[in-house]
């Protein structure tokens, strides 16, 4: 069943390679010196975010974590931390996570547990735009998809991103096997998305994204979270149509 599922993924693909040129977005040189130049603007917010992590609850002021990058190179994501330390559980995370402490769920709220990208971004671990880097074990190298996906730095952000901005909204509502969902219905929705974005984006579409997402960062209320039924109705079309 994978394998035919795969196989048709791959033809769907390629089908797509022989109707589209490469597209490329903002170039290598202007993340590092946007990084660079909002890691030395921001570091008051940088400071304010570590001494509030440091003193609300025990534990490093960072979370770093293995995820893949392009070309399958494997990397370590900078946030700052917003779960309790030592306790196990889920790596899908949704909002009402226990983990999360009460900085952590502003941090998150806020998006500004993920500042510390900014030198991931800076090292070339990653872009501003691009698809969002997974772990290790929510990648499927024998998906075709997967492979396209790897061919480009992971990023930020991207439109798949912003549509899904108050992810942890829509898994809270999964009263089943989480885990289950974000692989069999939700990842798929951001294959597709990730796929399609990235097939035409120009510079001035990142310069967009960049702009969409500061707006949703600021007012959470205007990004739409797709209902579950559109995300696994999309996620089907991609599959049978592309």
């Amino acid at each position: 069943m994978i394998d035919s599922e795969n196989k048709e993924n791959e033809a769907r693909m390629t089908s797509r390679n022989d109707r589209s040129s490469p597209a490329r977005g903002l170039p290598r040189w202007v993340d590092f010196l946007a990084a660079f130049f909002l890691l030395i603007g921001l570091s008051p917010v940088f400071l304010l975010c570590a001494l509030a992590v440091r003193f609300s609850s025990k534990g490093p002021i960072f979370f770093s974590q293995q995820r893949v990058g392009r070309k399958g190179r494997l990397f370590r994501l900078i946030k700052f931390r917003s779960m309790r330390v030592q306790q196990r559980g889920p790596e899908i995370t949704a909002g009402d996570d226990q983990r999360i402490t009460r900085i952590g769920k502003i941090l998150r709220g806020t998006k500004l547990d993920e500042l510390p990208e900014l030198i991931n971004i800076l090292k070339g671990d990653m872009a501003f735009v691009g698809p969002r880097p997974e772990t290790p074990r929510f990648v499927d190298p024998s998906d075709v998809r997967w492979r396209r996906i790897l061919e480009r730095r992971p990023g930020l952000t991207d439109p798949v991103t912003i549509r899904l901005r108050n992810e942890e909204k829509l898994m809270a509502g999964i009263t089943g096997d989480r885990e289950t969902f974000y692989r069999n219905v939700l990842q798929p929705y951001k294959l597709e998305g990730y796929i399609r974005y990235h097939e035409q984006r120009t510079v001035r579409s990142d310069l967009w994204v960049i702009i969409k997402t500061l707006w949703v960062v600021v007012t959470p209320s205007s990004a739409d979270l797709p209902a579950l039924e559109h995300v696994d109705s999309e996620r089907q079309s991609g599959r049978q149509g592309g």
